[in-house]
């Protein structure tokens, strides 16, 4: 009775998920699959300069930007944190994530490593990061070539940069191989689960535990 009691009483502050992995390592498959199932978890949309996929939609994948634009938002502050990828520029817009998080609302962050460096930077208490690693070399490549979005110039210099990301991978407070997609799948729930559990975001747990402490006298 108290545990349901604590679940509608107790309130809490959101956090940003954060997802990073070499390209074609399974990130955004898995961040589809947590925006389906997730319903309380928000897709924070970023800015790029990159130029739209034939698959993607403004507004859902990203803001396609031009660089004059992206650097008048950062130069004005407006982005929470921002990356240099395979020479495009991205950035997660700063307003919108602030107040989902004080209203106790989660926030998924698909970005890498330089990204997730600055977020942790600016709110370490907020940040819950996982990096997702390939199997091995060869199946990323095969993941890439099947994708069938990129040139082979395009594939060569996304396994290059993977050598230099999956580098990265002990800046992370949790690391998942993707050998396997549903038991990948499974466990990244299970860390949000426990994420979103922890003491130190029951903003409301003082107050909860003051009532029933004078409850029982």
């Amino acid at each position: 009775m108290i545990a349901h009691l604590a679940n509608e009483t107790v309130s809490r502050r959101g956090l940003m998920f954060v997802l990073s992995s070499p390209s074609g390592a399974g990130k955004t498959t898995l961040t589809r699959l947590l925006r389906e199932q997730e319903s309380s978890l928000s897709l924070s949309v970023s800015v790029t300069t990159r130029e739209r996929r034939a698959s993607e939609v403004e507004g859902v994948h990203y803001y396609f930007i031009s660089e004059n634009e992206f650097f008048s938002m950062k130069s004005r502050g407006e982005l929470l944190e921002s990356a240099e990828v395979h020479g495009n520029h991205y950035g997660s817009p700063r307003r919108e994530v602030e107040r989902a998080l004080e209203a106790g609302k989660d926030i998924l962050f698909d970005i890498d490593y330089q990204g997730t460096r600055q977020l942790v930077a600016n709110a370490p208490n907020d940040v819950v990061s996982v990096f997702i690693l390939p199997p091995s070399m060869a199946e990323l490549r095969s993941r890439l070539e099947r994708r069938a979005e990129d040139s082979q110039e395009v594939i060569e210099k996304r396994l290059s940069n993977a050598k230099k990301e999956i580098l990265r991978w002990s800046d992370y407070s949790y690391v998942l191989v993707n050998d396997d997609l549903d038991r990948t799948f499974s466990r990244l729930r299970i860390i949000l689960a426990a994420e979103r559990l922890r003491r130190e975001r029951q903003t409301g747990l003082e107050q909860f535990v003051g009532d029933l402490i004078a409850e029982a006298v």
